[in-house]
């Protein structure tokens, strides 16, 4: 059965909770003393380790220094942050359409100042071409069976790809080779899409590497993720989005990129496997 949006929330909040009782054994308190240090009722204590009632920043870190345990409280508070929006179903987020969703990236892109985007499957969201696009935002709006509004969406996600070009952004994007060779739109929409990344490669902001079919894999291929800055990931799923905020697993994201770097070509080599792909169109 599905994981619904609700149940994957109680079980991020299970986990924090399931934690903070692992933090207080771990100190070997009980949860009366717990109560004691931190100047609550005992059944305070019994509802945050039952995820009863979620915690707030103060109570983890009032926690944490109960338990003598203070460097813990900075994961566990990001876990608690984002328990409510770690896991959700991209129905709920497309349910009035596309355009919407594609909107409410706009602060996200306009605060960011590092991007790293790895994609398996498709081509990176801030280079694609109307035509792309449009011809991918279709096909999950068919998929999805969402409202129809591809035009305004794929028209908001140009908007938003104008971050490429402005303020003190910087990109790093790696794409496996197979993102070049997979046809979306068909051979004429591939053709555009393909010179549209030699031209975005000249840009100073923006750096693009791929990842070979004949690369070493020392890491393996990963769904598509984003790291905005070094504070949150994103990673598309076929049925959801997570999002990722905890500072240990936002490293593990970017552990990954960099191991994925280092299997990227880039410049010379990155335009010849593109080049490759625009040949084999025709």
């Amino acid at each position: 059965m599905p994981t619904s949006p609700s149940s994957s929330v109680q079980a991020a909040r299970k986990a924090v909770a399931d934690r903070l009782r692992e933090i207080r054994r771990d100190a070997n308190l009980t949860a009366s003393d717990v109560a004691a240090r931190t100047g609550w009722y005992k059944s305070k204590v019994s509802r945050l380790e039952n995820a009863v009632t979620p915690p707030s920043d103060d109570d983890v870190r009032a926690w944490c220094r109960a338990c003598e345990a203070d460097g813990m409280a900075a994961d566990l508070i990001a876990a608690s942050r984002s328990a409510e929006s770690m896991y959700v179903e991209w129905r709920r987020l497309q349910r009035t359409g596309l355009r919407r969703l594609q909107e409410s990236y706009v602060p996200l892109f306009e605060r960011t100042k590092v991007f790293r985007i790895y994609c398996s499957n498709v081509v990176p969201g801030l280079l694609q071409t109307d035509g792309y696009a449009r011809a991918l935002l279709g096909s999950i709006a068919a998929f999805r069976e969402t409202p129809n509004d591809v035009s305004e969406a794929v028209a908001a996600r140009m908007e938003r790809s104008r971050v490429i070009g402005e303020g003190d952004h910087r990109f790093a994007l790696l794409v496996e080779e197979s993102v070049l060779r997979h046809r979306v739109g068909g051979a004429e929409v591939m053709a555009g899409q393909l010179g549209y990344l030699l031209s975005v490669m000249a840009l100073p902001s923006v750096s693009l590497g791929v990842i070979p079919f004949s690369a070493d894999r020392r890491m393996w291929m990963l769904e598509t993720f984003s790291v905005y800055d070094d504070a949150q990931a994103q990673v598309e799923l076929l049925t959801a989005q997570v999002n990722v905020s905890a500072p240990s697993e936002v490293e593990q994201y970017l552990k990954a990129f960099t191991e994925f770097q280092k299997l990227a070509v880039y410049g010379a080599g990155a335009r010849a496997r593109i080049t490759d792909a625009i040949n084999a169109l025709e």
